[in-house]
């Protein structure tokens, strides 16, 4: 799969120069963020379907429309995101370059993409049934609020949870058209595993962030942070395993099909330096992989 790098360097090339401002504004050339707000869909999708073998003809169309569905949606959270942190993105290393902190767009710039972008997410929930297109509707709540939750409070990450997992809630009505105990708890262990996974992407910023007095789970937890996400990881993984045994039974097979992500788990606590940059960011991008693993072990 092609870098970060490689693919700005492809999709520059390839577009004109006056698309490269919103290119960077929706992260078009930072897909990680599109992967993990996907995967609890797709985990969802398959749970309800009874496996991968359980999905009909429209299973197979709603996989797609949920992956331009998250590349949409995801684009228009960076969007509102860097239209409420403009201002804190200029006093922070790594983001000072963002195309509203830098000026490369303005707001009415950035107000009118957001509207397309969200004219567009609306078409794709057409395609859904209406309690699936009214859930989706109201997770514009948390995509609006999130990002002042830094402002606030210790725990933003836990914000990032409810907002980046809503899709195990809608992947679910898309199929059965309610939200089963089996909805909930996958839902929760979303929660969990985003806990993990953006307390290590906020160790990137934890020096510029106290200076600016932003908050995070990364400032919380300090040099505890190891203890914290591992226990994240474990509480995710338990609610996974739970969300499944609900949806299809089968408490040993299911146990087992874990034993992946549990081991992927394992190796990004190992592997991750709290106080090396690029380090925190290695490991939050390896969570497409964990993703991944999830999503394989509720195929079958």
């Amino acid at each position: 799969m092609a870098t970060d790098f490689q693919l700005s360097n492809q999709l520059f090339k390839k577009t004109p120069a006056s698309w490269h401002p919103y290119i960077l504004l929706a992260r078009l050339d930072r897909p990680i963020g599109t992967w993990l707000l996907l995967l609890p869909c797709w985990w969802a999708l398959i749970l309800a379907s009874g496996g991968i073998g359980g999905l009909d003809g429209q299973g197979w169309l709603q996989a797609p429309l949920f992956a331009l569905g998250a590349i949409v949606m995801r684009a228009a959270g960076c969007v509102i995101n860097d239209l409420w942190d403009r201002k804190l993105d200029a006093a922070v290393e790594r983001t000072r370059n963002r195309p509203l902190a830098a000026g490369t767009i303005t707001v009415r710039q950035a107000l009118i993409f957001l509207s397309v972008l969200l004219l567009a997410g609306f078409f794709v929930l057409l395609f859904f049934n209406t309690m699936t297109m009214r859930l989706a509707i109201l997770s514009l709540v948390l995509v609006i609020s999130y990002p002042l939750m830094k402002r606030f409070t210790w725990w933003p990450q836990l914000f990032l949870g409810f907002t980046f997992n809503w899709g195990a809630l809608v992947g679910f009505t898309a199929v059965t058209e309610s939200v089963p105990p089996a909805a909930w708890l996958l839902y929760i262990g979303g929660i969990f595993w985003t806990l993990a996974y953006d307390t290590i992407y906020a160790h990137q910023d934890k020096e510029d962030d106290a200076l600016i007095g932003i908050k995070s789970t990364a400032r919380l937890f300090a040099g505890k942070s190891k203890i914290w996400v591992a226990a994240f990881f474990i509480l995710s993984l338990c609610f996974f395993i739970a969300a499944k045994i609900s949806a299809y039974g089968g408490i040993i097979l299911t146990t087992g099909l874990f034993a992946l992500p549990l081991a992927h788990a394992v190796w990004q606590i190992k592997r991750w330096d709290m106080d090396a940059p690029a380090s925190c960011l290695g490991m939050f991008r390896a969570n497409r992989d964990f993703g991944a693993l999830v999503l394989l072990a509720f195929a079958f």
